[in-house]
């Protein structure tokens, strides 16, 4: 039996583990935010990673990377190192996007801010109801609580 397979015996035997425990026999300490290296091996995922190493990246309308970006600049850049081609605008990007429920939402996936039927925002799903994004003129690219229930959910095909 490999040391991977007996970290959730352990952990169930020891109740918790440490970092270093965990560290010791193979397993991984979750970071808020980035894929674990198991997941990266989609490409939602590797997105989700690339957009997460472009934190405090400035913010600029239109820009599309590698080093400023608008909202939906960073998803287009994140998918296309992923090796995923989506279109410029949010909308565009929400419209060749699998639609999903807010139930069926993984880390990876793109989430849509919307005012009625008009998609104004986009960011990349991290989990825990966050997103990573590129706010608006004047900040950088963070993380950041979804902070309104109008987000439709997309995932990239």
């Amino acid at each position: 039996m490999s040391a991977l397979n007996r970290v959730p015996s352990l952990m169930v035997r020891a109740g918790t583990a440490s970092a270093l425990t965990l560290a010791a026999v193979g397993g991984s300490v979750v970071i808020p935010g980035v894929a674990s290296d198991a997941a990266a091996a989609t490409p939602a995922t590797k997105a989700l990673k690339v957009a997460a190493s472009k934190k405090g990246s400035p913010y600029r309308y239109g820009a599309t990377g590698p080093h400023r970006f608008d909202c939906s600049g960073l998803t287009l850049y994140s998918f296309k190192k992923a090796g995923k081609k989506l279109p410029r605008t949010a909308a565009q990007q929400y419209n060749k996007t699998r639609h999903i429920s807010a139930g069926s939402r993984k880390a990876g996936d793109l989430v849509f801010f919307h005012s009625g039927s008009y998609v104004y925002h986009v960011g990349i799903y991290a989990g825990k109801g966050k997103i990573w994004h590129a706010p608006k003129t004047g900040d950088v690219v963070r993380l950041q609580k979804i902070w309104t229930r109008s987000v439709w959910y997309g995932r990239v095909k």
